[in-house]
């Protein structure tokens, strides 16, 4: 069965970390969360002055951060001393665990700077596991073409028997950047039960029509909630489309949550506090 579109958030336009200018779209009095995902930002700019002061030095704790690149480039460093340069058409899951104390910092002072950055929880029982990073440069990213005039860039999970770099991700996600020409068709598995959303971040497209059904149709900068079924469909008209189609098991755990950092109750977010305060947070 087709999934079909249960609701519709467009982005909303603001600024976090130094003064960087983004459209948040998850994470929003519109769509507080769609669990297992927390935050979906997408940063978009060729004015230095929306992004160059970039995300100085900030702690996370129990949950993943994953940053996808189109455009530009961003030196990422932490407080152990690992670094490395997001890109464009690279991605970075790093698994905050226990905490981490990291930067984002534009490697350029003008041009494009465009991508997205995605908040993925973590389960109660994973959210004080040690911290890591899969960083996966350009050329690891496989891209598969899905029909006549659409083009797939599989980041994780699986799309017509290529599996996406993306590996050890406790809630199996599905994360993929479809491309469609004008006029094009697209359907996709998704298993059944899992939480999924597509973000529409160029042209336009018709989500979740099927048979005795018409889909909705979304341009850049909204994002569609599909309801249960065991597959994505979409179509272009006259316009091409881009946008990004992302699936995972929910965790249905309680949720608290405070700035960077994610827990499950109030009293394990007063103690990450105290941590980060007292300089035990990396402890």
């Amino acid at each position: 069965m087709v999934r079909p579109v249960v609701t519709v958030v467009t982005g909303q336009d603001t600024s976090d970390g130094a003064g960087v200018r983004l459209k948040r779209v998850i994470g929003t009095p519109a769509l507080d969360h769609l669990d297992p995902f927390l935050l979906l930002d997408e940063f978009k700019s060729d004015r230095a002055g929306d992004y160059i002061a970039g995300f100085p030095d900030h702690p996370h704790r129990g949950f993943e951060t994953v940053t996808y690149m189109l455009a530009g480039s961003m030196r990422h460093r932490d407080h152990k001393g690992n670094q490395g340069d997001l890109v464009a058409g690279s991605v970075q899951w790093m698994t905050a665990g226990r905490g981490i104390i990291h930067s984002e910092m534009p490697q350029q002072k003008d041009g494009l700077m465009w991508g997205f950055q995605l908040w993925v929880n973590l389960p109660a029982k994973g959210k004080m596991i040690p911290p890591r990073y899969q960083d996966i440069p350009p050329e690891r990213i496989p891209e598969t073409r899905a029909g006549e005039g659409v083009r797939v860039r599989v980041v994780a999970g699986q799309s017509d028997g290529t599996r996406g770099p993306v590996e050890g991700v406790v809630t199996q996600p599905l994360y993929l950047d479809v491309s469609m020409a004008p006029g094009a068709r697209f359907q996709h598995p998704v298993p059944a039960g899992y939480t999924a959303f597509a973000y529409v971040y160029e042209g336009e497209a018709e989500l979740g029509a099927s048979e005795g059904r018409a889909g909705s149709r979304l341009t850049a900068g909204t994002l569609a909630v599909l309801g249960d079924g065991d597959a994505v469909a979409a179509v272009t008209s006259t316009s091409p489309a881009r946008f990004l189609l992302l699936a995972a098991r929910p965790l249905r755990e309680p949720i608290a949550r405070y700035g960077p950092f994610v827990m499950n109750t109030r009293a394990e977010i007063m103690r990450a506090v105290e941590d980060f305060q007292n300089g035990t947070f990396l402890d």
